[in-house]
């Protein structure tokens, strides 16, 4: 079966006929997988530039957090906006439902 068959969020059945959806906690791992990932990359990458001990709000003083409750607290913030990015697109990518 080519990839241009296969419906958005389907998978394929053990028989290798038809397509069923994929249930919610699919479509969810789908989006958090990656986004978990790419958080992960993304503040690697941001972390190899910028010193977690100088950061300010806005030229003020410095947070003075522990390097680990700024990481952690990124890491999360990376998250959710990668999380956020990804729900939106599965949510324009969606199918209408047939007989709609």
């Amino acid at each position: 079966m080519s990839a241009a068959s296969i419906p958005p969020g389907g998978k394929p059945l053990a028989s290798g006929g038809e397509w069923l959806p994929m249930g919610r906690r699919e479509r969810l791992m789908t989006i958090l997988w990656p986004s978990f990932v790419m958080a992960g990359v993304l503040e690697t990458l941001v972390f190899v530039v910028v010193d977690p001990s100088t950061l300010a709000w806005f030229d003020g003083p410095a947070l003075g957090w522990p390097r680990q409750a700024v990481y952690t607290v990124t890491f999360f913030i990376f998250w959710a906006a990668i999380t956020a990015a990804g729900a939106m697109t599965a949510f324009l990518n969606r199918c209408p439902t047939r007989g709609a």
